[in-house]
């Protein structure tokens, strides 16, 4: 599944091609990539079509184009498989491309935004936008609309969604206080998307290794400063991951020109079992967890 730095990706490369085009065209291919929007296909179109969009926002997973007019926004999710890729007209047909949206950017220049998913796990709906329960921006652009009015919305669907490490509005102190207080395994706390959001599978196994610390282990056990050093270290891992264009390990995950992302070159414990671990050259172990695996090295990731 997509976590943050392969949506961060998504949402630069979607930045500097939409921002301020206007949809011109709307042809959807397959109904149930719009599941999310409640009202239908009909509204989906009527709401869309004729609009600007402002902006390309993003908190944790959860990915918003803010449109001109009402404080709406197109939301898409990638789901397991979902990709954004952007085209020229003309352009070969994408297989599995559920939804295509054109558009004509501020140059006048036409291109075509083509939401391509496998497993159809993932949505795209226009939903309406909200302040921020802290008042703070609605989530990441860059910090190029700090004074736009839509900067400090966020949609209903993800307002629930915590502040993820590269937000600036990230109180990394408050997170640590709430996560001494879970009785819960540590990577079942990272993963909590109401505690802090954008962190998955993979980057959380990849944080847990860098800060030694075993995935089952109880929060409330861990030191303040040892969370500390977690988080900032996830932070890193992140930012790493973003620079690299994110994980890919098949075919499911591309950026907005079709190409995949080289993190998984840099990967100490996700995906590497049996290979020896880069401290200790013990072998790394996969053990089944919340149906799906973790990944750690059974000498430098001790229970406790």
């Amino acid at each position: 599944m997509p976590e943050l730095p392969e949506v961060e990706t998504v949402r630069s490369g979607l930045a500097k091609s939409i921002t301020d085009a206007t949809v011109t065209g709307i042809k959807i291919h397959e109904e149930r990539s719009l599941k999310k929007h409640l009202s239908g296909v009909r509204d989906f179109r009527q709401k869309l079509l004729g609009t600007k969009v402002l902006d390309v926002v993003r908190r944790g997973k959860f990915l918003w184009l803010p449109l001109e007019g009402e404080a709406t926004a197109l939301v898409g999710h990638l789901g397991m498989s979902g990709q954004m890729l952007i085209r020229t007209p003309g352009y070969p047909q994408d297989k599995l491309n559920r939804v295509t949206i054109e558009f004509e950017t501020k140059t006048g220049k036409p291109l075509e935004l083509r939401f391509v998913d496998q497993r159809i796990f993932g949505s795209l709906a226009i939903d309406d936008l909200v302040k921020t329960r802290d008042g703070g921006s609605g989530g990441f652009s860059s910090g190029k609309n700090s004074s736009k009015p839509w900067q400090n919305l966020i949609p209903v669907s993800a307002e629930h969604i915590a502040r993820d490490p590269l937000d600036d509005a990230f109180d990394l102190a408050a997170v640590v206080s709430k996560m001494r207080n879970k009785k819960s395994g540590i990577k079942r706390v990272i993963l909590d998307q109401n505690l802090l959001s954008g962190i998955g599978n993979i980057y959380a196994d990849e944080s847990l290794w860098l800060a030694k610390l075993h995935f089952d282990r109880s929060a409330d056990g861990i030191s303040k400063s040892k969370l500390t050093e977690l988080l900032e270290i996830s932070k890193q891992v992140l930012q790493a991951a973003v620079v690299q264009g994110g994980t890919s390990f098949d075919q499911q995950y591309k950026n907005v020109n079709g190409e995949a992302g080289y993190f998984s070159q840099q990967l100490y414990a996700y995906g590497q079992t049996d290979k020896p671990c880069a401290r200790c050259h013990t072998p790394i172990r996969r053990q089944a967890w919340a149906n799906r695996g973790s990944h750690f090295c059974p000498r430098c990731q001790r229970p406790s």
